[in-house]
């Protein structure tokens, strides 16, 4: 034995003398150099990307190609991806990722993962829906009436090319929803009626025919307006515009949405209805699948995530049963949700009143927040956020709350929209936790950060992840009790029904998409499982089945999350700073989550060092 060990060792000795030396670790320098030319070039590219996009120019508050909108055809989401292929090859070509600092590896391991998220989405296209829950037929009139500010002239007159270019996006659209059909892919009968009736929405009223101005007429005359008052523009050219717009509307926008509705009245009669997951299309488990990873940006598989819904949703409703034994309420857990899903105390009225005492409590729950944030953040947001009802051409009941960015020069603030149509469907109680999710600390919080960002190459900047981002605004609703908020036991049950729905989703969504769950199925499940209004739920089941894998999303990045500082604590201990903490989550923007995962594991061994 003592022989063989010998013989060992010399072997070893002459195999590792006959070996090159190890190249030297590089320098402070050279990494520091090495960063910068990844952030230029990476900076350069994405401006080739935005290029490819004029809406996207127009959200970062930019007026290049501002008479255009994006290119919707199958032809350009293809020419998109041959240029990311080309992009991270000449990017693997050119730098060296063993020399980058970890700031700039977070980079080259987005825009790297990117391609392979960008393949996945290319080969599945057709599986994706275009129109259903909501879609780019109110979308992008929202996004010109949101988004494209008119500041002078030139403006205008790019607002007005830009609704005669809604027509030609349009008929790309619905050529796309055609090629699927025939392809045996179509969303469930309901996802044509809502699309066929928003549709007409946008093309009924003046200048298309007697009543109220249509959604983006009365822009078109507001726009001007403002023009006019403030001496920006001349009567002449106020009446010349009119009518611009107007031939837009009725000669252009006008026809590409009657061939939508056209087409989709024509093809309802083959829409599905009752079983309509993603298991009746075509290849329909493997686009599931997909559609998991891309949204969760994990590997888990559909039966992981059904079962640790079912997992999270017995753990939660065991501590919304402590709050109903605190509160004194005679009767069960069942009676409990009845009583909180139907007591008119919980309820504002159905009115313009009750709608503007929404907002407005909504407002106060974030201006107590606001005042709370530099305990637990170092860095803040400089953009604004405003509460607004969702506009009435895209407004749906039960529709769940949601998000638009600002644009980084905070000339666009942030908005939190809520679905007011329907009061029976918004409980008070579930406010609370709402407002810290779409406002601060959540969607504001982390998206306008981001948006500010200086230090990260721009497309971090502006790429978004659901699981990152809806996982931090859940996660941001559950910090809301950490710091100190939800004293009143009914909206703490609110915050911990809102992370119970996110629970009950992750089993629904399996449910419909990789068990055969029928429509009412989830529905009813749903309903024995939360205390939340029958409305709002039927509501959500429709999203989740137009949207498949993206409920999923909240608890996956949430659970994340919150492991990631559970590991930070316990490494750190009293080490552990919260700001600190979220300033390094939220402070690169978006990432996927194994990204985030990377980052804070660098985060805790700085922090050791330190």
């Amino acid at each position: 034995m003592r022989l063989f060990l010998v013989a060992g060792v010399a072997a070893a000795f002459l195999i590792s003398a006959c070996e090159p030396a190890k190249p030297a670790a590089p320098t402070a320098e050279a990494i520091a150099a090495e960063s910068k030319k990844l952030t230029d070039y990476l900076n350069a590219e994405f401006e080739e990307e935005l290029a490819m996009s004029p809406m996207s120019l127009t959200q970062l508050g930019r007026k290049e190609q501002y008479d255009k909108l994006d290119d919707f055809s199958e032809a350009d989401v293809q020419k998109q991806l041959e240029w990311r292929k080309q992009s991270v090859a000449d990017m693997k070509a050119q730098l060296n990722p063993a020399a980058l600092n970890d700031d700039a590896q977070t980079s080259w391991d987005i825009w790297d993962l990117e391609l392979q998220r960008s393949e996945a989405r290319a080969k599945w296209l057709r599986h994706a829906y275009v129109f259903g829950y909501g879609g780019p037929h109110t979308d992008i009139p929202n996004f010109l009436i949101t988004y494209h500010k008119v500041d002078e002239a030139k403006d205008m007159d790019a607002y007005i090319a830009r609704l005669g270019e809604l027509g030609r996006a349009m008929d790309q659209l619905t050529e796309r929803a055609k090629l699927a059909a025939a392809d045996g892919i179509r969303t469930p009968k309901f996802g044509y009626e809502r699309t066929a009736t928003e549709a007409e929405g946008m093309i009924t009223g003046a200048p298309f025919g007697k009543g109220p101005d249509s959604p983006l007429w009365a822009d078109v005359k507001e726009k001007i307006g403002a023009l006019l008052a403030d001496d920006r523009a001349n009567s002449e050219q106020a009446v010349t515009w009119e009518a611009a717009a107007k031939a837009a509307l009725t000669d252009k926008v006008k026809p590409s949405y009657e061939r939508l509705i056209a087409w989709l009245k024509e093809d309802m009669g083959q829409a599905p209805s009752g079983k309509v997951g993603a298991l009746t299309l075509p290849n329909g488990a493997d686009w599931y699948n997909v559609s998991l990873e891309l949204q969760t940006t994990t590997k888990m598989t559909a039966d992981d995530i059904h079962e640790l819904g079912l997992k999270e949703v017995a753990r939660i409703q065991a501590e919304m049963d402590k709050i109903r034994v605190s509160t004194g309420f005679k009767g069960d857990a069942k009676a409990f949700f009845e009583f909180m899903r139907t007591d008119k105390q919980f309820y504002l009225p159905n009115t313009d009143a009750g709608r503007a005492e929404y907002i407005r409590q909504a407002e106060g729950y974030l201006t107590a927040m606001q005042a709370k944030l530099p305990e637990y953040f170092g860095r803040l947001p400089k953009a604004s956020l405003v509460v607004k009802r969702v506009e009435a051409f895209r407004e749906a009941p039960g529709g769940a709350a949601h998000y638009f960015r600002p644009t980084p020069d905070g000339k666009q603030p942030g908005i939190f929209y809520a679905h007011l149509v329907d009061m029976s469907a918004v409980s008070v109680w579930a406010l609370e936790s709402l407002a810290y999710h779409e406002g601060v600390p959540g969607h504001h919080m982390q998206i306008a950060i981001q948006n500010e960002l200086t230090d990260i190459p721009l497309f971090r900047t502006q790429y978004g992840y659901g699981s990152y981002i809806e996982g931090w605004g859940l996660y941001a609703e559950d910090l809301g009790k950490e710091m100190g908020f939800f004293t009143d036991p009914y909206n703490d049950f609110g915050r911990l029904s809102s992370e119970l729905w996110r629970a009950v989703r992750l089993v629904v969504d399996t449910g419909l998409h990789a068990k055969g769950w029928t429509e009412e199925e989830a529905v009813a499940w749903a309903l024995a499982n939360s205390p939340r209004p029958e409305s709002s739920v039927r509501s959500e089941v429709r999203r989740f089945l137009m949207w498949p894998g993206q409920a999923t999303t909240y608890k996956i990045g949430m659970l994340k999350i919150q492991s990631l500082r559970d590991q930070a604590k316990a490494e750190l201990g009293d080490k552990f700073d919260w700001k600190s903490f979220h300033d390094t989550v939220i402070g690169g923007g978006s990432m996927p989550l194994p990204v985030l995962e990377k980052r804070i594991g660098a985060w805790i061994r700085t922090q050791k060092a330190g």
